[in-house]
């Protein structure tokens, strides 16, 4: 069994994602070339968003926005202490400090009430993470964000596709930043990102610094990086989105199904909250469990794939723990303790989704002695 079925994917859209990057190869165009436009574009009508600018990759979208929002030596990013490293990592690397929120226990997600406690003279931005594929709470940070004259940026690494509110996740703040790393809910084979915003200023400021801060050839008006997505990568997103409506749909009524066999299997399993005014796109299928390496080497035995997403909160990280207490934050060091990760794409059959759950439900009985 596969955690994630790229194989079965491709053959479904072989045609499409060859074709594709035949193309390419026969224009030549690697940088730069016309499907990069025609991503943005198309990317930009789904969320509904103005902008969208293809970026290198997830983590690269995050510095961009940082970036266009000149965050500088002493300013202070409010985010998540539970998320893969490259949040915090892009804060510091454009000369901020991160300030941890713990997160709700049910969903995972950034806890909206707790970020005004934690906002300071030197507070810049916010940026939550939508984990697992569930969009935070935005409507009540963007209002907090509001009240304080701050921007928000979205980490949307996770959740493509998803929607809060009636709208969708990347076009819910001042940035949505997202990636298509190949396990991604809409992904390419390889790295690749976007930003996507409404304010014209910004867009024009991320265009300039994806391209080594040009605004012409061989004309720098700002410091930039070399950010670009490579266009076969382009073309194989745009492949991949002839059927994503159809596996935006297969993963919602996965995840459903998860949680109603995994309910009538007795297992003591914790099931992740999601919000009734948002849905969750599964970009990991993530429950909680008491005894994880046990439950894991039973589920390894069973010859079914597991993996955790994140074994530890970044105040315990090396990189990004000076000045905190690592008690710190009960919620995200209880979670880094349970987590587990399931198999989870759009491919993936309902008999494998059973033989996942039984396998569970075996794993989770409490050992004896």
């Amino acid at each position: 069994m596969q955690f994630t079925d790229l194989k079965t994917q491709y053959a479904a859209l072989k045609p499409s994602i060859d074709a594709r990057i035949q193309r390419v190869l026969d224009h030549g165009q690697y940088i730069m070339g016309p499907e990069v436009a025609e991503m943005e574009q198309a990317l930009a009508r789904r969320t509904g968003a103005r902008h969208c600018i293809a970026v290198a990759s997830g983590t690269e979208a995050l510095l961009i926005a940082l970036m266009a929002l000149d965050i500088r030596p002493g300013d202070e990013v409010i985010t998540t202490p539970f998320t893969f490293a490259a949040t915090a990592e892009m804060i510091v690397l454009a000369g901020g400090q991160p300030v941890y929120v713990d997160i709700e226990p049910d969903t995972c997600n950034l806890d909206a009430s707790l970020i005004e406690a934690a906002i300071t003279p030197r507070t810049r931005a916010i940026m939550p993470v939508s984990l697992y594929g569930q969009v935070a709470d935005m409507a009540a940070i963007n209002a907090i964000a509001q009240r304080h004259g701050l921007p928000v940026i979205e980490d949307a690494a996770q959740s493509f596709g998803a929607t809060y509110q009636g709208g969708s996740s990347c076009n819910l703040s001042t940035f949505g930043c997202t990636s298509f790393f190949p396990s991604k809910p809409l992904a390419c084979y390889g790295d690749g990102g976007a930003l996507f915003t409404n304010d014209d200023a910004l867009a024009q400021a991320c265009r300039e610094i994806r391209v080594h801060g040009q605004s012409g050839r061989y004309h720098h008006t700002r410091i930039g990086v070399g950010g670009r997505m490579d266009t076969l990568q382009c073309a194989v997103v745009l492949g991949k989105l002839e059927r994503f409506d159809w596996e935006l749909e297969r993963r919602r009524v996965l995840g459903e199904r998860y949680a109603q066999r995994i309910r009538a299997s007795g297992a003591p399993v914790q099931l992740l909250a999601v919000r009734p005014d948002r849905d969750c796109v599964w970009a990991q299928y993530t429950v909680m469990v008491d005894e994880r390496p046990r439950v894991q080497q039973a589920l390894q035995a069973a010859g079914i794939p597991t993996a955790v997403h994140y074994p530890k909160p970044l105040h315990h990280q090396p990189a990004y723990a000076a000045g905190w207490d690592p008690a710190a934050l009960p919620h995200s060091v209880r979670a880094a303790q349970r987590v587990l990760s399931l198999p989870m794409s759009a491919d993936l059959s309902e008999a494998d989704q059973d033989r996942v759950v039984a396998a569970l439900a075996a794993a989770t009985v409490p050992a004896t002695a």
